[in-house]
């Protein structure tokens, strides 16, 4: 039977947890009550703390009864992620916690798949919640006061909270009918490119576009690893530039490495590669004095990439998309690869461009499944839209 896991640290939140599992309960919903505490509990818990530190591989003594409190609560985390990717009868997870607490939650909810109801009730809920959330659909709910002893207001908002998860579990949003899912990449110098392939894949597929700033390709990744896309048409690869160069929306080091694990159909190329984003001019690094830039509005300055910087980029994307055992099929636009790398464009240069070309074609080792293909076209040209919806049907029905 599919129940909903309630967790906290039993050992300092013991009065909070039990209050809100058994609010949880009192919908009618089949409830456990998971202890990620790393001290003695102080409630009746389901599944004890030991319970889940043994699922760390280095099992319980790399979590329980160690000193630092830091590194006890990232063995924790590390734990708690791999016991709920174990379970199998999980409907939702709700969580309660101050920093420690979110931190060791929200670690194992990321890892859940998307879609399944994820609510966490957290003393930091109101600031900055990227590091917990990162690309995953986690709903933060402030706690408002700390959790330190049950008050009128804190019944209030875990009672919420419970309704919240039960609600949810009991009423799964129904499986999507019809079209297969794809993931495609855009930036604002692509969009005439991505625009067209998402026009003329729409009547086959579900087209979900996704803005490539660093999160965007990680929450596509995200979907790929998930199970929840059909293919994918990565037309705006750019993220890897901020990644190597300190730019400020960067894919990070597992970038394509979704594709590579899942063996999706997979349609690349090289959309904005000539450009490293950083924020105001003010902002941009000392070392890139004296570089070429282009001013995208007054929070947001491009630098064009050198020869030197694309051969390194070009490399780094062949290599990892060599590893792709799945359908693959990267193309190459001659004429350029953004709205502002085109002939009397600010970032035009073809030597450079040329260098990103034949490092890819070289690192990626095309063979049957990988292939490469030059087109004597500007990215953003209609008929490299049309190829490229061709490439990714072509391999789609292999």
């Amino acid at each position: 039977m599919k129940r909903i896991y309630v967790a906290g640290t039993a050992d300092t939140k013991g009065e909070e947890l039990a209050f809100l599992a058994d609010a949880v309960a009192a919908t009618g919903a089949a409830v456990s009550r998971v202890d990620i505490g790393t001290r003695a509990a102080t409630v009746p818990v389901d599944i004890s703390a030991e319970e889940v530190a043994a699922c760390h591989p280095d099992g319980r003594p790399a979590v329980l009864g160690i000193d630092d409190r830091g590194r006890s609560v990232a063995a924790m985390a590390e734990a708690f992620t791999r016991f709920v990717q174990s379970r199998t009868d999980i409907s939702g997870v709700i969580g309660i916690g101050g920093g420690g607490g979110t931190s060791i939650i929200t670690a194992g909810m990321r890892a859940l798949p998307l879609g399944l109801p994820k609510v966490m009730v957290s003393t930091l809920a109101s600031g900055d919640t990227a590091p917990y959330v990162d690309v995953s659909d986690i709903i933060m709910m402030p706690s408002v006061t700390d959790m330190a002893g049950l008050n009128r207001l804190s019944r209030v908002v875990l009672h919420n909270a419970a309704q919240a998860i039960a609600g949810m579990a009991a009423s799964p949003a129904p499986a999507a009918d019809g079209k297969a899912s794809i993931g495609l990449t855009m930036f604002g110098v692509t969009t005439p490119c991505v625009t067209a392939i998402a026009d003329q894949l729409r009547s086959g597929y579900d087209c979900m576009v996704f803005h490539a700033t660093g999160t965007g390709g990680r929450s596509m990744e995200k979907l790929a690893d998930s199970g929840l896309l059909s293919g994918v048409v990565d037309i705006t690869t750019t993220e890897v530039c901020d990644l190597l160069y300190g730019g400020v929306l960067p894919a990070t080091q597992d970038r394509f490495g979704a594709i590579a694990r899942t063996g999706l159909p997979y349609v690349g190329s090289v959309g904005a590669l000539d450009m490293v984003n950083f924020w105001a001019p003010s902002t941009i690094p000392e070392r890139y004095r004296g570089r070429l830039f282009y001013e995208h509005n007054p929070n947001v300055t491009l630098m064009r990439t050198t020869a030197r910087e694309c051969r390194a980029i070009g490399e780094w994307i062949g290599t990892r998309l060599a590893h792709c055992k799945g359908p693959l099929h990267f193309l190459i636009p001659e004429k350029g690869v953004s709205a502002l790398d085109i002939e009397g464009g600010p970032f035009f240069d073809p030597e450079a461009d040329a260098i990103l070309f034949d490092a890819i074609e070289r690192t990626i080792r095309p063979d049957a499944t990988r292939r490469v293909t030059r087109l004597p076209l500007h990215i953003n040209d209609p008929e490299f839209a049309q190829a490229a919806t061709a490439a990714f049907l072509d391999i789609a029905r292999q």
